[in-house]
């Protein structure tokens, strides 16, 4: 019987436990969203780099016509960069062709500490069923929450839930504590919808509100983001990285 693990930090688990084995990364606010965007919209890849001046070095490799540089620090656009890390913001007509170099407070981190897994891939709400479909034959998946700087986040939460919840409904599957407590949070959300009469995507959009992430987010002036990054199945890519060549691509 295939097994799901969820993780609620980073921290919380050690990198050989995710030796060799599929590991999804969670930023649902907002990195995993963004990386699926921009490959939806035709980037070439993304590079993900945990520190910001390992962007400005890798840049200088580059004809600067052929790469851009995106990310975030404190949710803002970093300074010298093209892009921050709102969704919306990576179009085709930005994005198509390029390759983005990538830095995040909690997302590019939460990927490199999955390093040693045989496969990482970007997971959100909005390629949620596609990223199912893609691991429903795997023996083990784990989910890597990436939190909000260095703390449990509920909008990763909620997410992993779902994602639980998905397979749960799609075959036999163990799932661990954490995957347990994770879904029966979504399944409180999907509850709270139908009583409402919202959607799916109207009632994360309205939960997302209230988690650290999101909370940070309305504070900077992206409330636009968090409805862009509840609309589910919304961009149905699978950004996966590429060990070799160190990128996320489809």
């Amino acid at each position: 019987m295939p097994s799901l693990y969820v993780h609620y930090l980073p921290q919380f688990c050690a990198e050989h436990d995710l030796a060799d084995v599929a590991v999804v990364v969670i930023d649902q606010l907002r990195a995993s969203s963004t990386v699926c965007h921009a490959l939806a919209a035709g980037a070439k890849d993304v590079v993900p780099f945990v520190e910001v001046d390992a962007v400005l070095a890798a840049a200088g490799d580059y004809d600067r016509s052929q790469v851009l540089l995106g990310g975030e620090r404190g949710g803002e656009l970093i300074p010298g960069f093209d892009l921050g890390n709102s969704p919306s913001d990576y179009t085709p007509d930005v994005v198509f062709g390029k390759r983005i170099l990538f830095t995040t407070t909690n997302g590019t981190r939460a990927i490199n500490h999955a390093r040693l897994a045989s496969r990482v891939i970007m997971g959100s709400a909005v390629n949620l069923s596609a990223l199912v479909d893609e691991l429903l034959d795997e023996p083990v998946v784990h989910v890597l929450c990436a939190g909000t700087g260095g703390h449990v986040s509920r909008d990763d939460l909620l997410i992993a839930g779902a994602l639980a919840d998905a397979f749960a409904a799609r075959g036999e599957w163990t799932l661990n504590e954490g995957a347990q407590a994770t879904r029966g949070e979504w399944n409180e959300l999907v509850t709270s919808a139908k009583a409402y009469g919202r959607s799916l995507d109207a009632q994360l959009a309205l939960e997302l509100r209230e988690t650290p992430g999101g909370k940070n987010l309305l504070e900077i002036g992206h409330d636009e983001d968090l409805v862009v990054c509840a609309m589910i199945d919304s961009k149905p890519v699978v950004p996966e990285l590429d060990r070799g060549a160190g990128c996320l691509r489809l």
